[in-house]
């Protein structure tokens, strides 16, 4: 599995999308990519996966097909689901 992060970096939920991530690095030593979708690779992803609200928080499959989705940091897991998800 594997987990990234569809945000606007320059947006009102940016800053608190980035201490989530920053917080997840800390307490679980284990990055969390992000994609800006206002780059072509976060437009891209944000198409593929038919993403409209950002930010949005993603698990992934292997084979690349989506398992799990959180929309609106507010709504983002906690720190050990989050792990859980990607340890399975």
């Amino acid at each position: 599995m594997k987990a990234f992060i569809l945000y606007r970096r320059d947006s009102e939920f940016g800053r608190r999308t980035e201490e989530y991530v920053h917080d997840y690095q800390r307490t679980r030593n284990e990055t969390l990519e992000m994609m800006d979708v206002d780059t072509v690779e976060g437009t891209t992803q944000a198409e593929l996966y038919g993403i409209v609200a950002y930010p949005t928080l993603l698990i992934i499959r292997e084979d690349n097909q989506l398992l799990k989705d959180w929309q609106g940091v507010e709504n983002f897991p906690l720190m050990n689901e989050l792990a859980a998800y990607l340890a399975s």
